[in-house]
C-alpha cells in the first residue's frame, strides 16, 4: 500500500475512532451497524451511512477489509442495524464484485461524498434484514 494511502487510512480511522464516532453514536437517529467483536465477543457499534432498499440495507466501506467492522463481519456476519432509531437484525454480505462507486451514487449524498474522498479500498456491504442474532 502506498505511503500516502496508509497515512490517510491511519489519520481517518484515528479521527473516527477517537472523535467522530463517540459523538455521532449518541445521536438518536444516526444509523448504526452493530457487529460482534471478533476478539472480545462484545457488541461494537459503528455510525455509518447507507440506505434501506426493501428488506436490505446497503452501505460502502471506505477501507474495505481494513475496516474493523468488516473484519468483524468476516468472523460473524450476524449484525444489527439501527435505522431511524429502530434496531433490525440481519446478515451482512461483503460484495467485492459489486461496483462500489456506482453503488455510492444510489446512497445518501453527504456520506457518499465523504466515502469517495477518504476511501482507499471501497467495498460494498449488503445487510439482509430480518435474520441474524437474537
Amino acid at each position: 500500500m502506498p505511503r500516502h494511502t496508509d497515512l490517510r487510512f491511519r489519520a481517518t480511522t484515528a479521527f473516527q475512532r477517537h472523535v467522530a464516532n463517540p459523538l455521532v453514536r449518541r445521536l438518536p437517529f444516526q444509523t448504526l451497524l452493530e457487529t460482534t467483536g471478533r476478539v472480545s465477543g462484545l457488541p461494537r457499534r459503528t455510525p455509518l451511512g447507507g440506505r434501506r432498499v426493501g428488506d436490505s440495507f446497503w452501505l460502502v466501506s471506505e477501507f474495505g477489509d481494513r475496516s474493523q467492522y468488516v473484519r468483524n463481519i468476516q468472523a460473524d456476519p450476524r449484525v444489527r442495524v439501527r435505522i431511524r432509531g429502530r434496531w433490525h437484525e440481519g446478515t451482512a454480505h461483503l460484495l467485492p464484485d459489486d461496483d462500489p462507486v456506482a453503488r455510492l451514487r444510489t446512497l445518501p449524498r453527504g456520506n457518499s461524498a465523504a466515502v469517495r474522498l477518504l476511501g482507499t479500498r471501497l467495498l460494498t456491504v449488503r445487510v439482509d434484514l430480518g435474520g441474524g442474532r437474537s
